[in-house]
């Protein structure tokens, strides 16, 4: 089989389970042989298909496949350009509707892989739980609402946390400065002195990383203190991030959700290997960092 030539797609550079998925697609790219490239989006929609829509137009490329986590949407158009030129194509994170259509159309391995997302969020509405208990007020830092990985993350958590738990909503965009940024505005205003928050859940380490660093910044000691009692938990837990920020005490959980672009690559070098279609749809499990048991230990002992 002839060296595969492959483009990995990112969102953005800065967020570290965004480098980790292009270091898990380095590490399978080395293991099997192949070219690979990547590229990233500055989180900008457009800017991704116009990245894209150049590799795949530009004759010289001789691109085999095209894995991407998209910004925004499944990038209908662009996928199916990409398999009219008999590139592959597969998307990571993103749920779509028209992968059948173009599985039964091209001759080319069309496919997705996905990290569990509603599980994601049911593992840590059962933190919340393990954590805060019964009842109060969690602040959650939601990712953007182009994908419908925030939905769903969302809507797992809302199923499982404990019933009289309330929630209030508040926007980042997966980065460390969008969790700041929001958390801060949120201080600015009455209303989140009115709240008495119990907990932090963030959709990722990096907006709860920055969430943390904005209750850092408080000038009033006594409040700045109080907030930092609070626990804060995260999803992705990579290791080198969200894993060590909950062993350093930055965050009291996480969600780890593995990198997948590397199983994605390994996928698609089996089907062009086998002259077959992959699964439609591949689903990553995640798990609780720590496990729940140990959360709630941890919450008996600080009630004692």
């Amino acid at each position: 089989m002839a060296q595969l030539n492959v483009l990995v797609s990112l969102i953005t550079e800065e967020n570290d389970y965004q480098r980790e998925q292009a270091a898990s697609a380095q590490a399978a790219a080395n293991r099997l042989g192949a070219s690979l490239q990547v590229i990233y989006a500055g989180n900008d929609a457009v800017q991704q298909t116009q990245q894209i829509l150049q590799f795949v137009q530009d004759p010289t490329k001789k691109l085999d496949a095209i894995l991407v986590e998209p910004v925004g949407t499944g990038m209908p158009q662009v996928a199916k350009a990409a398999v009219a030129k008999g590139i592959a194509w597969g998307l990571i994170n993103a749920g779509v509707d028209y992968l059948s259509e173009l599985r039964r159309q091209g001759k080319v391995p069309v496919f997705s892989v996905l990290s569990d997302n509603e599980t994601i969020g049911k593992i840590q509405g059962q933190q919340i739980a393990s954590l805060l208990g019964d009842s109060g007020t969690v602040l959650l830092i939601e990712g953007p609402g182009v994908r419908n990985v925030a939905r769903l993350r969302t809507q797992g958590m809302m199923s499982t946390k404990p019933p009289q738990v309330a929630v209030k909503t508040i926007k980042g965009d997966w980065t460390q400065q969008s969790g700041y940024h929001a958390v801060k505005s949120w201080l600015g205003l009455s209303t989140s002195r009115e709240l008495r928050v119990g907990i932090i859940a963030c959709q990722n380490d990096d907006m709860a990383n920055g969430a943390r660093r904005a209750f850092e910044e408080l000038p009033d000691m006594k409040d700045r203190d109080s907030w930092l009692r609070l626990p804060i938990i995260g999803c992705d837990g990579v290791a080198k991030a969200g894993q060590t920020w909950v062993k350093q005490g930055r965050l009291a959980a996480t969600v780890i959700s593995p990198p997948s672009m590397g199983d994605a690559l390994q996928l698609l070098f089996t089907a062009l290997k086998n002259s077959a279609q992959p699964p439609e749809v591949t689903l990553v499990a995640p798990s609780s960092f720590p496990q729940l048991g140990e959360l709630e230990r941890k919450r008996g002992q600080a009630a004692q």
